[in-house]
């Protein structure tokens, strides 16, 4: 397989390169809470400093594979269900999910922006039941190309945070109201975070993490509803297991109120299904 050199932080954005690289420092550990050969493989095609940039944090790393795991649970539970569903990753980037929880009957569908789009089918040549669109995640225009005789999973994974708030709120009624009966898996950042965003303070070796621009306690997170009618329900995913001292620390920081109340979240929307014709 040939080797990738990444293009310029400017087209194509950093943060795909540094949850690339948390999955893959966690999965090589023969204890890691995350398997995703996929990510190891990834990275060392690609010509790019990431030890350098991102250091090797093992809390880290171990922190980002509990958050995709969470994500990973829901869409192998729908699949479960759904067996041929489609699964719409908004603002894929360079992640592997697909290799970790596909059934081999399932429909998958990456959007992402054209640069983005462009390395990724470079990296991950798409497949017969895999396709990448290179278009506006917040645009629906992407909606086109979801078969409507299937159940639909849409993922927002690492993506809300950097929008601003109304465009979260509109995203998530458009697809509430284009796709009845459908759910949708997002994460966020708890407002502390974001700010320490905002003013620098999230740098890590020689990476600086792009400012966060919507922010949601995980207390907040019934005020998903508001965003649109369609929004059914409102259900909160925590990570299970850890390692080590974290192991031991996450059953107390999910369950005493002011920690839990302002923790990262990742929570599932379900969306109403339209009313059967009189």
């Amino acid at each position: 397989m040939d080797s990738v050199e990444w293009p310029d932080p400017a087209a194509v954005p950093e943060t795909a390169l540094w949850t690339l690289w948390q999955r893959a420092v966690e999965a090589r550990r023969p204890d890691a809470v995350l398997r995703d050969p996929k990510a190891v493989e990834l990275v060392g095609r690609i010509d790019y400093p990431f030890a350098e940039r991102f250091g090797t944090s093992g809390l880290q790393s171990q922190l980002q594979a509990l958050r995709v795991a969470c994500f990973d649970r829901e869409v192998a539970d729908f699949l479960a269900r759904e067996p041929r569903g489609t699964v719409v990753s908004l603002g894929e980037g360079l992640e592997t999910q697909f290799w970790r929880v596909d059934n081999g009957r399932a429909h998958w569908l990456g959007v992402d922006l054209p640069e983005t789009t462009a390395v990724r089918d470079r990296l991950l040549p798409p497949g017969p039941r895999r396709r990448h669109l290179a278009a506006d995640a917040t645009d629906l225009a992407w909606a086109a190309e979801v078969d409507p005789s299937r159940a639909v999973l849409i993922t927002a994974q690492g993506l809300l945070m950097y929008l601003p708030p109304a465009r979260v709120k509109a995203l998530i009624a458009a697809c509430a109201e284009r796709f009845p009966g459908a759910s949708m898996i997002l994460d966020a950042v708890p407002h502390w975070f974001a700010r320490l965003s905002v003013s620098g303070r999230l740098r890590t070796h020689g990476y600086q993490a792009p400012p966060m621009r919507w922010a949601m306690d995980a207390a907040e997170r019934d005020k998903l509803r508001t965003a649109s009618p369609a929004v059914a329900s409102v259900r909160d995913v925590r990570p299970t297991g850890g390692r080590g001292l974290l192991g031991a620390l996450l059953p107390p920081a999910l369950t005493a109120p002011r920690l839990a109340a302002h923790r990262p979240s990742v929570t599932v929307l379900t969306f109403a299904d339209r009313p059967e014709p009189a």
